[in-house]
């Protein structure tokens, strides 16, 4: 079986008294587009610098396309790109001679994979344009593009649409999806707007307060939070027969506690209820359920920014 592309084991990090990472152990497969959400010092910025090496853990261990030992790691992290914080740009330079100077600092050989890898973020075009004259959105572009230099098979996108207007939003969010489509990179990104992230991911990492609460992917999300009439009433079972016979269907769950979720007819709350208080059943509780991303993670983690 491959390894996972990238898993931590039991990653700690202390700064004196305080726990930025508990034992946290994260796994992200290849071809996943992983969400990592968190709210603000939730742990999500320290857990991606240990990672692309700007930070050593206290304890627990960092393995990288299976490597995990310190030799192994240093030739792992040359098949990641990353941008951590604010990418590093020479204002005074174009955006290929900014590529040049990251590929030479990195040692990649040969200049093909500048108009290659600019070309790929759509920046191919700016010709004599100092990065300094580049909108918000541009700037991000070409950070995506010194992190894209050489290759990588692993993609680490720290907040990469703090300061974007809505249109740079949609542009990023459609650029990640096609680097993970068309080329089959494995991307990591943190974001705190949630409805982004809901938008492109296919697995997610809830992190709160340095641990990590649940790893859980798009399909699973999507069966959590679909939206479904939450009914209670007297006799459950019998609710269920008039579901399945005066309603045709039998697209409801009846949970332990005697609550029916029912998932088709959701929208036609009349019918429903009628169904059920002429059949002499006593409607206890219903109303409409189901969760965005956002709201899935407030519950998780309690309420509060997630800024």
């Amino acid at each position: 079986m491959e390894p996972a592309v990238l898993a931590t084991i039991d990653l700690t990090k202390k700064y004196k008294e305080q726990t930025a990472l508990d034992h946290v152990n994260l796994v992200v497969e290849k071809g996943d587009i992983y969400g990592f959400i968190g709210q603000n010092g939730a742990g999500k910025s320290t857990l991606l610098r240990i990672v692309t090496a700007l930070a050593r853990p206290t304890s627990g261990s960092v393995r990288l396309f299976g490597e995990s030992s310190e030799a192994g790691l240093i030739e792992a992290r040359k098949r990641v790109g990353a941008i951590i914080e604010s990418p590093t740009l020479y204002p005074d330079m174009t955006a290929y001679d900014n590529l040049e100077v990251h590929r030479l600092l990195r040692g990649i050989p040969g200049k093909a994979c500048i108009s290659k890898t600019l070309a790929l973020v759509g920046l191919q075009d700016t010709g004599k344009k100092k990065a300094r004259n580049f909108s918000l959105g541009m700037k991000q572009r070409l950070g995506l593009a010194i992190a894209l230099l050489g290759d990588p098979e692993l993609l680490i996108l720290d907040e990469p649409t703090n300061g974007l207007d809505p249109g740079g939003i949609v542009e990023l969010r459609e650029m990640v999806k096609k680097l993970n489509r068309e080329l089959g990179l494995t991307i990591l990104i943190s974001s705190h707007i949630l409805s982004e992230l809901h938008q492109m991911a296919t697995k997610y990492g809830i992190i709160h307060r340095g641990r990590l609460l649940e790893q859980i992917t798009y399909e699973q999300l999507n069966e959590k939070c679909k939206q479904h009439l939450r009914i209670r009433v007297d006799d459950a079972s019998k609710a269920a027969t008039v579901l399945d016979m005066e309603l045709g269907t039998r697209d409801y769950e009846v949970l332990q506690d005697g609550t029916i979720k029912l998932y088709s007819l959701y929208h036609d709350v009349r019918r429903v209820s009628m169904a059920l208080t002429s059949s002499g059943l006593v409607i206890e509780y219903f109303a409409p359920g189901g969760d965005d991303l956002e709201s899935y993670f407030t519950k998780r983690v309690g309420g509060g920014s997630h800024d």
